[in-house]
């Protein structure tokens, strides 16, 4: 059962970003489905390992077509990506040290992540690139 399925819903009118969003959310449904059925140790390491690196490639993508377009809030997106990234960095850290207590607030951090950023931040960012012919 998934926790997040993506739809529509969270489409923000840029393919590319789209594409990738659906692939973290299929990350976040593989580490919720880990934990239904009680593997979430076993895998947890490997999953944040994805997460990290399939969030900085995300990241990138968004930021440089925002670049290249000349996005006004870049620098405030960017501040962002960056708060995100960190927060991963300190659950990879927990893992690495043993804390199993850190993966209730791991589902819950990416599942808000994926439904807030997306449909807030990223959905005002993407309108701006519709605006300006970037689909």
């Amino acid at each position: 059962m998934a926790l997040l399925t993506w739809s529509k819903r969270y489409s923000v009118g840029v393919d590319a970003w789209d594409q990738e969003h659906s692939i973290l959310f299929g990350i976040l449904n593989d580490f919720h489905s880990s934990m239904l059925k009680g593997q979430a140790q076993a895998v947890a390491g490997l999953l944040l390992n994805k997460l990290m690196d399939y969030t900085r490639q995300h990241f990138s993508t968004e930021e440089r077509m925002m670049t290249e377009a000349h996005h006004p809030r870049l620098d405030h997106h960017r501040a962002l990506h960056h708060e995100l990234t960190a927060q991963v960095v300190e659950f990879t850290g927990r893992y690495k040290h043993g804390d199993q207590s850190m993966y209730l607030p791991l589902r819950k951090f990416m599942r808000d992540w994926l439904d807030n950023h997306v449909l807030k931040e990223d959905r005002e960012c993407a309108a701006w690139l519709n605006q300006h012919g970037i689909h």
